[in-house]
C-alpha cells in the first residue's frame, strides 16, 4: 500500500507534472501514462474527479488486468504500468505508475506526448526526432545518409583540418579517406551528415547564411550569401562583419600603433562559431546575420533546449548537450570552440573588458538570436549600471533597460522582450524588489515601475 497513506497529501498538492487524477479508465489515462514515459516518469490515480473529490471505481477480478493489456497494446513502445489497487474513504482507487521509458518516443494510436506541468503536449515531429536521437545518446549529423557520395566532397578540405590538427602536437600520418574513418565521419563506406556539411566541395542550400548590412530595418546597403562547407563559413561570415564595422587606429608612440575594433573580435568569432556548429540543420530556415549602425544580429534555426532557460545560459547553470556533437567534438578537435558550454562566459567576458554592453540572448520564432550593441546605442544600459549594483543577472539587467524605456510595460511585454517566460519574469522582479533596486508604485494593473538608487 504505496501510495494509499499518502492520499490527502496528493489531493492538496493537485496534479503536476508526475501526478494525475482520473475518475474512470479512458483513453486520456493512456494518454498520459504515455507522457510520463516520454519525461520523467508518474502516477495516475484513478477514481479522483476533477474537482479532486474521491468518487472511486469499480473493480471486479478482470477488470485491471483488462486496462493492463489495453494500455500493453495502445503503446508503442508496448509500457506495462505498475497497478496498486486500495480502498480509502470506503472508496476503491487504482494507481497506475510508469517510469521514464528507457527508449524514447513512446506513442499511443501514432501520437506521442509529453508531461509539461500538469498537461499532457503533442510533440511535433522534430521533438519526436529530437527524444529518440537523446534515447541513444546521439544526434542528427552522426547519422549516414546515402543522399551523399564520396566524390562530393573535399579531401583537400580534409587535408587541410589534418594538418590543423598535427599543428597542435598530434601526429597524424593517416591519408584523409582512413582519417575519416577513423573519426566515424564516415561508417561503411557511407557519408554521415556531419562530414558533408564539415567538408562539402560544392555549395549546399543546407548551409546557407545570409549576411546583410542595412541602413534600417528595410533599406540593405550590402548582403552576402555563403552556401558552402561549415568549416569555411566561420571565416566568410567573419570577413563580411569586419568589412562593416568601425576599426579605430591607436597611435601609442610605440614603433607600432594599435587597432581597436568596433567590437571585440574574439567574441564576434566565438558568436559566429557557436552559430555555425549548434545550428539545426534540418531546419528549413537559414541563419542571418544582420549588421546596423548601432547592432548586429545573429539568428540561428534551433531554439535552445527545453530543459535550458535564457537565464540559465546567463548564469551558467546548465548541461551543455551540443545539438550537432559529432560537429562540435570535431570542431573542439580542431581549436574552433574550446570546453562544450564555457562559450557564453568568454563572450560576455569580452565585452565587458572593452566596457560594451553584455550582448543579448533570446529564443526567437524557432531559432537563438544573439544581438550585441555599440556601447553609444545603450544609453539605457549606462543609466542601469549607473542605478544598480553589481548583484543584478543578465535578465535582470534586460528587465530594467526595458522598464527604463517604458515604466508602464507589462510583465507579458517584458517576457515577449526578454525571452524567457513570464513566471521567470516575476521571480526575476520579485528579487529586484528585495535589493530595493525596484518597487511597484500603485496598483498592478493602473500603476508603474519606478527603479530605486
Amino acid at each position: 500500500m504505496r501510495y494509499k497513506h499518502h492520499i490527502p497529501e496528493l489531493l492538496k498538492e493537485n496534479e503536476g507534472k508526475n501526478l494525475e487524477f482520473k475518475s474512470a479508465f479512458n483513453t486520456g489515462l493512456i494518454e498520459t501514462l504515455v507522457a510520463f514515459a516520454n519525461t520523467e516518469g508518474g502516477k495516475v490515480i484513478t477514481g479522483i474527479n476533477q474537482f479532486n473529490e474521491v468518487v472511486g471505481v469499480e473493480v471486479n477480478p478482470e477488470s485491471v488486468q483488462n486496462w493492463i493489456n489495453e494500455i500493453k497494446n495502445k503503446t508503442s513502445p508496448s509500457i506495462i504500468p505498475d497497478v496498486e489497487i486500495f480502498s480509502y474513504n470506503e472508496k476503491t482507487l487504482v494507481v497506475f505508475s510508469v517510469s521514464e521509458f528507457p527508449v524514447k518516443p513512446v506513442a499511443t494510436r501514432g501520437k506521442y506526448f509529453k508531461r509539461v506541468e500538469n498537461s499532457n503536449h503533442l510533440l511535433n515531429v522534430t521533438e519526436v526526432v529530437n527524444l529518440h536521437l537523446q534515447s541513444f545518446n546521439t544526434s542528427w549529423d552522426y547519422h549516414v545518409n546515402n543522399q551523399f557520395a564520396i566524390d562530393e566532397i573535399s579531401l583537400e578540405k580534409v587535408q587541410k583540418a589534418i594538418d590543423i590538427i598535427n599543428q597542435s602536437g598530434t601526429r597524424i600520418s593517416d591519408d584523409p579517406i582512413t582519417f575519416l574513418k577513423k573519426n566515424d565521419l564516415v561508417r561503411n563506406g557511407i557519408l554521415t551528415n556531419a562530414v558533408f556539411l564539415l567538408f562539402t566541395g560544392k555549395d549546399t542550400a543546407l548551409t546557407t547564411i545570409e549576411l546583410g548590412r542595412f541602413q534600417d530595418q528595410t533599406i540593405i546597403k550590402d548582403s552576402f550569401r555563403i552556401k558552402s562547407d561549415i568549416l569555411s563559413q566561420i571565416d566568410f561570415v567573419m570577413d563580411f562583419v569586419k568589412k562593416h564595422i568601425n576599426k579605430e587606429i591607436i597611435i601609442t608612440g610605440e614603433s607600432r600603433s594599435e587597432q581597436k575594433w568596433q567590437y571585440p573580435l574574439e567574441a564576434i568569432r566565438e558568436i559566429i562559431a557557436n552559430m555555425i556548429i549548434h545550428r539545426d540543420y534540418r531546419a528549413a530556415s537559414d541563419s542571418i546575420v544582420k549588421i546596423f549602425d548601432n547592432r548586429i544580429e545573429f539568428y540561428n534555426p534551433g531554439r535552445l533546449p527545453e530543459s535550458i532557460t535564457v537565464e540559465d545560459l546567463l548564469s551558467n547553470n546548465y548541461k551543455s548537450t551540443p545539438r550537432n556533437k559529432l560537429i562540435a567534438d570535431f570542431c573542439k578537435s580542431i581549436g574552433l570552440i574550446e570546453k562544450y558550454g564555457s562559450g557564453i562566459q568568454r563572450i560576455m567576458k569580452y565585452f565587458l573588458d572593452s566596457k560594451l554592453p553584455v550582448p543579448e540572448f533570446r529564443n526567437i520564432s524557432e531559432g537563438f538570436m544573439v544581438t550585441v550593441f555599440r556601447p553609444e546605442s545603450n544609453q539605457v544600459t549606462d543609466k542601469v549600471t549607473g542605478k544598480v549594483t553589481d548583484k543584478v543577472t543578465g535578465n535582470q539587467r534586460l528587465i530594467l533597460e526595458n522598464i527604463l524605456t517604458n515604466k508602464y510595460i507589462t510583465t507579458s511585454e517584458l517576457s515577449s522582450a526578454v525571452g524567457i517566460s513570464q513566471r521567470k519574469i516575476k521571480e526575476n522582479i520579485s528579487k529586484l524588489k528585495e535589493e530595493g533596486i525596484l518597487r511597484r508604485v500603485g496598483t498592478p494593473k493602473g500603476g508603474f515601475w519606478e527603479i530605486l538608487k
